[in-house]
């Protein structure tokens, strides 16, 4: 077993961003009660002129019909979490043009939540999936049975198996975790196990202290080609996170470079994602 000393709990979004794309490309949300699109391509979006805190946006997806559709996932109710994804969904339309269509997925600890915000001339209303609705231990049952019986997963059975644990279940959070990433493990192709495998690790670390992240892994004993991918994924994060903070500082490129060990194309990218408010924002206290 790999010692894992990165805290994958703090990188669990990049991960999951990376390996959704290619599990829900081409996905219909259908089964959720989610009316749109399929999807095109994951997004990465940066408005640095957002205020959203440590809870950035979780996922975002470019459609087939050139719109947006905005994933937040939630393991309470708040709604002052509702104005900060309007807020998110209003710059990300000023910004790109696209209608964007907001869904909020509610885990099964949450019992009742408000649609949206009604304040006169403005409404907002996301849709929202309550996974209180899911009974999470049949569909474990089903995605077992299919794997067993050497069934091709679909794309929303991959789906399933990563949101197992947000789902109505009957053992605890933690022990459904496990069992849903043991059961990513067994299935037959190597790059949908791998990607399921790794991004409901990562999904369940959003949801999960870091003690019960930590007997997680020491209960699944993770193959040294599953691990090294979260840790590879983690320290590529923190590395290209370092990069930008530099770029943010006016730092030069060749410098970033040699501090880094990233490649110079690597550190170009990073600096064309930044959008111009990124760097003002950072300077704006040096010149009052």
């Amino acid at each position: 077993m790999i010692n894992l000393d990165i805290k994958i709990s703090s990188h669990y979004k990049d991960i999951i961003q990376k390996y959704t794309n290619m599990l829900f490309q081409n996905t219909s949300f259908d089964f959720y009660g989610i009316n749109a699109a399929k999807v095109k391509e994951f997004i990465n979006v940066e408005l640095p002129t957002v205020e959203v805190s440590n809870s950035g946006t979780d996922l975002v997806f470019l459609l087939e019909d050139d719109t947006y559709l905005h994933f937040e996932f939630q393991s309470t109710y708040n709604k002052k979490d509702i104005f900060r994804f309007a807020m998110y969904d209003l710059r990300l339309y000023e910004r790109d043009g696209r209608d964007v269509v907001t869904v909020i997925v509610y885990s099964s600890e949450v019992k009742t939540a408000e649609t949206g915000i009604n304040i006169g001339s403005l409404r907002y209303s996301p849709e929202k999936v309550m996974m209180l609705n899911f009974d999470g231990d049949t569909i474990y049952q089903k995605l077992e049975k299919k794997l067993n019986d050497n069934v091709e997963l679909t794309e929303v059975d991959m789906m399933n198996l990563i949101f197992l644990p947000l789902m109505s279940h009957s053992v605890p959070k933690e022990d459904l975790a496990v069992k849903s990433v043991e059961l990513a493990q067994t299935i037959p192709d190597r790059t949908k196990r791998e990607a399921c495998t790794v991004a409901a690790v990562a999904f369940a670390s959003r949801y999960l202290d870091e003690e019960k992240i930590k007997g997680l892994m020491e209960v699944l004993k993770m193959p040294v080609d599953i691990a090294g991918l979260l840790v590879k994924d983690a320290v590529i994060e923190q590395t290209v996170e370092i990069a930008r903070k530099l770029l943010e500082d006016n730092v030069p490129v060749g410098t970033i470079v040699k501090s880094t060990g990233l490649d110079e194309q690597a550190v170009l990218d990073i600096q064309s994602e930044l959008s111009p408010s990124a760097v003002r924002l950072k300077k704006m206290p040096q010149e009052l």
